[in-house]
C-alpha cells in the first residue's frame, strides 16, 4: 500500500453507502470508516485524515454536531469537511457552510461527481498547506531582514552620535546619557514601549547639528557673544536637516528639533508653546537640561545633580514640562536612575573655566 496517498474519513451509519464511497474511492485513497460521531471524532484527532465524507444523519450524534467538535478542536480544525446528505433544502446546506464544511455531495451519489470534489478539495487543502508553509518561510526571512536592518540603524546612530562627540570632547556620552534618562522619565510617566523606543532614538541624535558649529564655539571657555549664541540656536533646525529623510516609524525628527523649545514659548528654533510640543519633545529636554546642568562644559565647572534638579523644580510648568519634571525628579529621589556612562576625565584637565551657566547650548 502506497501509504503517501491522502486518507480520507467516510462517516455515515448506513452500510450501503459506505460500500458505495469505498468501491468509488478505494483505488487512489486510503481510507478510514466510522460509523458514530464519536468513533469518527476519536479516529480524526489519532490519524488527521486529509478529508472527512461526513453523513448529517446519524443517530446519537449527528453530522452538525460532529462538523462543530471538529472545528472547535485545534488537532482537527484545519481538516476540511463535506457533507454527504439526501437533504436538499438551501437552509440544511447554508448551516453547514455555517460551520464551517467545505462542500456537499447530496445521496444517491454520483462517482463522478464524487471523485471530482473529493479531488477539488484535496487539490485545495494540499495548496494551503503549501502557502502556509510558503508564509512561515517569509516570515522568517522577514524578521531576520528585520533585525539585520535594526543592527544596521543601530550602528548608523551610533556612528552619527559619535560624530558630534569626536568634535565636542567636553560632552562626550552626553546623548547617550540623556537617552537613558528620557527614556526612565518615559517609562516612569507610563509611555508605551514603542514611544519609549522612538525617545531614545531622538534622545541618541538630538545633538547631531552640532556637527555644523565650529569647533572654536563648542570649547569655548568663555562666556559666548550673543553672535555665537545665535549660531549655536541653530543646532536643532541643523538635526532636524540631517534626519528628516530617514523614515523613521516615530517623530524622531521632530523630537529632535523641538528639545530646545520652552513651555512659554522662550525657546527655540521656533518659539512653540505649551502642547504645541511634542509630549516626547518635552520629556526629552528635561533630561536634557538634568543631564547638561549637571555635567562639565567649558564655560564652568560640572554644577552636580541637585543643582540641575533645583533648576528643574524652579521652572517646573513654565519653562518644563510638569509631569516630566515630576517623573524626572521621583527617579532621582527614590535612587531608582543613576546615569551609567561616567563623565570623560579628560576634560578635568581643561584650564580657564568661567561659571557662566548658558542653558541654550546644553
Amino acid at each position: 500500500m502506497n501509504e503517501t496517498r491522502p486518507l480520507i474519513l467516510i462517516v455515515d451509519d448506513n452500510a450501503t453507502n459506505i460500500d458505495l464511497l469505498v468501491n468509488t474511492l478505494r483505488p487512489e485513497y486510503r481510507l478510514g470508516i466510522a460509523k458514530k460521531g464519536a468513533t469518527a471524532l476519536e479516529y480524526a484527532e489519532k490519524y488527521h485524515p486529509d478529508l472527512i465524507l461526513l453523513d448529517i444523519m446519524m443517530p446519537e450524534m449527528d453530522g452538525y454536531e460532529v462538523c462543530t467538535r471538529l472545528k472547535n478542536t485545534p488537532l482537527t480544525e484545519g481538516i476540511p469537511v463535506i457533507f454527504i446528505t439526501a437533504m436538499s433544502e438551501t437552509v440544511n446546506k447554508t448551516k453547514g457552510f455555517d460551520l464551517g464544511a467545505v462542500d456537499y455531495i447530496t445521496k444517491p451519489f454520483h462517482a463522478a461527481e464524487v471523485k471530482a470534489r473529493v479531488q477539488a478539495h484535496l487539490a485545495m487543502a494540499l495548496m494551503k498547506s503549501e502557502l502556509r508553509s510558503q508564509n512561515a518561510l517569509l516570515e522568517q526571512m522577514v524578521q531576520k531582514k528585520t533585525v539585520e536592518i535594526q543592527d544596521m540603524l543601530q550602528g548608523i546612530i551610533s556612528s552619527m552620535a559619535l560624530m558630534v562627540e569626536i568634535r565636542d570632547p567636553y560632552t562626550a556620552g552626553h546623548q547617550q546619557r540623556v537617552a537613558q534618562l528620557a527614556c526612565a522619565i518615559a517609562d516612569r510617566m507610563g509611555l508605551p514601549p514603542e514611544r519609549v523606543e522612538g525617545l531614545r532614538i531622538a534622545a541618541l541624535l538630538h545633538d547631531v547639528g552640532k556637527i555644523r558649529i565650529p569647533v572654536s564655539i563648542l570649547n569655548r571657555t568663555g562666556k559666548l557673544l550673543d553672535a555665537e549664541m545665535e549660531i549655536i540656536k541653530i543646532h536643532p533646525q541643523i538635526s532636524f536637516d540631517i534626519l528628516q529623510n530617514i523614515p523613521f516609524p516615530w517623530p524622531c525628527t521632530r523630537m529632535v528639533v523641538e528639545h530646545h523649545e520652552r513651555l512659554d514659548g522662550r525657546g527655540y528654533p521656533h518659539g512653540l508653546h505649551g502642547d504645541e510640543i511634542l509630549l516626547e519633545s518635552k520629556i526629552l529636554s528635561v533630561a536634557d537640561v538634568a543631564e547638561a546642568k549637571s555635567s562639565f562644559r567649558p564655560y564652568r565647572p560640572a554644577q552636580g545633580i541637585e543643582a540641575a534638579l533645583n533648576e528643574l523644580r524652579q521652572q517646573r510648568g513654565t519653562l518644563y514640562d510638569s509631569a516630566a519634571v515630576d517623573a524626572c525628579l521621583e527617579l532621582f529621589a527614590g535612587g531608582r536612575f543613576r546615569f551609567e556612562l561616567p563623565q570623560q576625565e579628560a576634560v578635568r584637565h581643561v584650564p580657564s573655566l568661567l561659571s557662566h551657566p548658558h542653558e541654550q547650548i546644553e
